[in-house]
């Protein structure tokens, strides 16, 4: 007798009438849309029809240099038409975009290089020395040899057999220690992450999103693939140019727009200044947990939309809490988050055991728009996923009413005299004072208690003190979570990663000098 995999396997033509594959999916968008503008960059722009057939184009000249199903293409530019280009043709033959941070250093880049093994390097011009320098030489460059590369191609369909599950791209992960991990995402995960943007933030189709932040990055990139397959315009900026951002809000409605830590201020002196007069903007935002509360009633006020109380990731997409908002001109008493629909969480203690509500606990979450594990890391894997699910390395509480509290990463807790100090909990005090302009809490090695937490701020009052930082504290949290030290720096000082998160191993470094 057939077991009971065998007995209830589809055959292969069923598994492949349900199949999700980006590139087709792409494909039929375009048919639909053909005259809609897809991409705008600067005074250019492409429609549909011209996106698709480009795109075709540079996906036989990828199979005609050899690559196959499976390969990786490794593409290495800031944000611009081509780079949209390359990670469709990639889609439509199978391969594998491998998203490589223009920041990086020399080694952190030989680093992500030698993990994936790319057959195929793609590039900006001026990345065609650093390329060089470490092994991996630019084999299409943008510019005249990619236009030129692209011009003697032809544009019918590739004819690919493209799994659900197969690599679409490989974006990595910006974490505070160690070397990069390069989280695999797949086909069904993209257009999972199309279906959970278009319905948890009721996206229309004829949207314009902003690709302002690195499209190496999640959130412009996720975004922007999910626009086109329903049907909006993307416009492509290079990184945070408030003109452009301005510019944009102005000419068109826009759905979500993306805002970041540490841009939010100077974005909004710069409207204020301009007299920005936005077209129309439905909600922004994005981790509203890392800006201070009085900025979120200021730039909400001024554009006359909710900030989006965001918490998903580079490994989720938008779930598993990106369902709840933070009202047109409120400070926030609290920033608990609804859980986001597409997903399953639980809250569990080191054990895998669930926490009662009110208990911290790491979340754990599985569904459609997850990933498909780190590439060629099982020792990462096999941390993170466990049981059948996929552990974030995230606390949160869970309130009788559902909703979570976010309190801290796992790897930022503090050990002070055998108890558990979250940074988070003291700076959600620090960071609805509207003197403060940003701040962060790290650790401190101590003789005593083993480790100790200390304040980073930057200040909007010069004459605030270290003593009337630690009152915004007194009497909210437990008196041996207390800062024990406070350190004035100015906010350009703050170090960030290109998605605005503050790096606080870098801050943590500057107090083994002190």
């Amino acid at each position: 007798m057939a077991d009971q995999t065998e007995r209830h396997a589809p055959p292969c033509e069923v598994h492949q009438a349900g199949s999700s594959q980006y590139g087709r999916l792409f494909a039929a968008s375009a048919g639909r849309h053909a005259e809609r503008t897809a991409l705008i960059e600067g005074d250019r722009q492409l429609t549909y029809a011209e996106l698709d057939a480009r795109a075709n184009r540079l996906a036989h000249v990828m199979s005609a240099r050899g690559i196959a199903h499976g390969d990786r293409v490794a593409l290495l530019a800031r944000n611009c038409i081509a780079y949209i280009e390359t990670e469709l043709a990639a889609a439509k033959i199978g391969a594998i975009s491998v998203n490589l941070n223009w920041r990086s250093s020399p080694d952190e880049l030989t680093h992500c290089l030698n993990l994936t093994g790319p057959g195929l390097v793609v590039a900006a011009p001026e990345y065609e020395e650093v390329l060089a320098e470490v092994g991996f030489p630019a084999d299409l460059v943008f510019g005249n040899d990619y236009e030129a590369a692209i011009a003697a191609s032809h544009d019918d369909d590739p004819d690919c057999l493209v799994d659900s599950e197969d690599g679409l791209v490989i974006i990595f992960t910006s974490g505070t220690t160690g070397l990069p991990k390069g989280a695999l995402i797949s086909h069904r995960a993209m257009v999972a992450r199309a279906l959970a943007y278009a319905t948890e933030l009721k996206v229309p189709d004829r949207d314009t999103f902003v690709a302002w932040s690195p499209l190496f990055h999640m959130g412009a990139n996720d975004f922007a693939l999910s626009t086109l397959l329903l049907g909006g315009q993307v416009m492509i900026v290079d990184g945070y140019q408030p003109d452009e951002i301005i510019r944009a809000i102005e000419t068109w409605p826009i759905h979500y727009l993306m805002v970041l830590p540490g841009m939010i201020d100077d974005l909004l002196n710069r409207m204020r200044e301009a007299g920005t007069q936005a077209k129309a903007v439905t909600m922004m935002g994005a981790m509203a947990d890392l800006v201070p509360r009085p900025l979120l009633r200021d730039i909400t006020a001024f554009l006359n939309a909710p900030y989006v109380n965001t918490f998903g990731s580079t490994e989720t997409g938008l779930p598993p809490a990106t369902a709840n908002f933070v009202a047109v001109g409120t400070v926030p008493e609290t920033l608990s988050k609804r859980l986001s629909g597409f997903c399953e969480v639980r809250l569990v203690d080191p054990d895998d055991n669930d926490v009662a509500d009110g208990e911290p606990g790491e979340l754990a979450i599985r569904g459609p728009t997850l990933f498909s594990g780190y590439w060629a890391n099982d020792e990462a894997n096999r941390e993170a996923f466990r049981n059948g699910w996929f552990h974030m390395g995230d606390v949160f509480r869970r309130n009788p009413d559902g909703t979570v509290d976010f309190v801290d990463r796992v790897k930022y807790m503090i050990k002070s005299g055998g108890e558990n100090i979250y940074p988070a909990e003291i700076e959600r005090h620090i960071m609805a004072d509207a003197r403060i302009a940003d701040a962060a809490v790290v650790r401190k090695a101590d003789d005593r208690w083993g480790e100790v937490p200390v304040v980073f701020a930057a200040r909007h009052d010069p004459a605030l003190t270290a003593a009337d930082v630690v009152d915004m504290c007194r009497g909210r949290i437990a008196s041996y979570k207390l800062p024990k030290e406070v350190h004035f720096i100015d906010f350009d000082d703050i170090p960030r990663s290109t998605s605005g998160k503050i790096q606080r191993h870098l801050l943590e470094d500057r107090l083994k000098g002190r």
